[in-house]
């Protein structure tokens, strides 16, 4: 048994390692900000200590896993080197603990979270899977030879990785702080992709993911004629969505997944295509799609009332115009409201038409505070600027939540990826 003290344990990925380590019968405690974060209570359920950020809590005898947030001055860092204990990065000690495992990076700018979640329940309905989810969900099992995994393109950090096989959802230009433009994400992308020793999985239908010139077995998937793994014969229903899949020109099997739109069929052709490449039992498989719950902040769903109050990740127009072709096909005929917070400046103004586009799809559309980051300089832009480019959308301020009640029957979407569950808590807590 190793002993691990995790300095940023509340980060979405440090918690779900720190998690994995725990399960696998290792010492595991980590330190944090005095501040409620959603990854919490996973492991506070576990018997996983949280303390304040300290340097008293740097004592001999750990392993100290540095989350990428914090630089080699935050003074727990600092004091583990000062006094010559082992202090390793989250990416690094990612890198080596995946290397027992065959592993499967799930990674794409759109998507990862939701993929990562549905590949690794699936995967579980066969053999043992060990995971970690960027929502902040890890498990560890002692005697999985499987590893799925959530990697992250922001800052390149999944160069550290060296998976067996690599899913990419898609490519698109986001993080407008990091990556210049399009071809400098594009560069990232191919350099990944160059790392993986068995198979990329990539949807065919992006245009980026088919530009990338790789030594190495490329299986797209998705519903076009020219796709490797198809699927087809699509057809929804109130248990969800129905598809045939075809293999290299062979009909594979029928599927059921409790879910709706296109990218939940794309997701789950990635997955298949996973288990098909290792050869894992077709009809456990399908048994595992039926029973997939989802992961947190994905579509997550609260009844009140006659209202359903959908918390959602969406940040960006393209997961956007996702969520709400979800929300048309699961409850076509009623009104759908969304509420949006913009996620940083930089990414507003990058994509403020998108974003317009996007939202517009709604019925109607209330746009909150842009939820800014520390990183960057707020500028002239505000949340007017985005309500100006939408026929019929309003400013909302959390005070006037209240003002959502006109909206009777409706499914009211609460998407962002800063702290928009406030609002629904606070709505949710109105009409209760």
């Amino acid at each position: 048994m190793e002993k691990y003290h995790f300095i940023g344990i509340k980060g979405a990925g440090m918690s779900a390692l720190a998690q994995v380590l725990h399960d696998l019968g290792h010492e595991v405690r980590g330190s944090d900000i005095n501040k409620e974060v959603f990854t919490e209570h996973q492991l506070r359920d576990k018997g996983i200590k949280i303390l304040p950020f300290d340097e008293e809590n740097i004592t001999e005898g750990f392993t100290y896993i540095a989350g990428n947030a914090f630089d080699d001055d935050h003074i727990e860092i600092k004091r583990a080197r000062d006094l010559g204990f082992p202090v390793v990065r989250y990416h690094i000690f990612l890198s080596n603990f995946m290397s027992r495992y065959t592993s499967i990076a799930v990674t794409g700018t759109h998507g990862k979270t939701s993929t990562t979640g549905l590949l690794s329940h699936v995967m579980n309905g066969d053999v043992d899977t060990t995971f970690l989810i960027g929502d902040g969900t890890g498990f560890g099992l002692e005697a999985s030879n499987y590893f799925a995994f959530e990697s992250c393109e922001y800052k390149r950090h999944f160069l550290s990785y060296h998976p067996d096989y690599a899913i990419i959802t898609n490519i698109d230009f986001d993080h407008p702080d990091y990556f210049k433009d399009i071809t400098d994400v594009v560069t990232a992308f191919t350099e990944m992709a160059a790392q993986v020793n068995k198979a990329v999985i990539a949807y065919g239908g992006d245009e980026y993911s088919r530009q990338m010139n790789l030594d190495l077995p490329v299986w797209f998937y998705g519903l076009g004629s020219t796709d490797d793994v198809q699927a087809v014969n699509i057809d929804t229903t109130g248990e969800g969505t129905h598809f045939d899949v075809i293999v290299m020109g062979e009909y594979l099997d029928r599927f059921t997944i409790p879910m709706f739109g296109d990218h939940h069929v794309l997701n789950s052709l990635a997955v298949i295509t996973i288990c098909y490449l290792e050869q894992l039992d077709m009809d456990n498989i399908k048994n595992a799609f039926v029973t997939f719950g989802g992961v947190k902040r994905r579509f997550s769903e609260t009844f009140v009332n006659d209202m359903v109050l959908v918390d959602d990740y969406a940040h960006h127009p393209r997961e956007i115009k996702a969520t709400l072709e979800t929300a048309r096909k699961k409850y076509d005929g009623r009104e759908i409201v969304s509420v949006f917070q913009p996620h940083t400046f930089s990414r507003t103004e990058k994509f403020l038409e998108d974003f317009a586009a996007a939202l517009a799809e709604s019925d109607k559309a209330y746009i909150v505070d842009i939820f800014g980051s520390a990183r960057e300089e707020s500028g002239d832009l505000s949340s007017d600027d985005l309500v100006s480019l939408i026929p019929g959308s309003e400013l909302l301020y959390e005070a006037e939540l209240s003002r959502l009640n006109s909206h009777a029957g409706a499914v009211i979407i609460f998407m962002g990826a800063g702290d928009i569950q406030k609002y629904e808590k606070r709505f949710t807590e109105l009409l209760s």
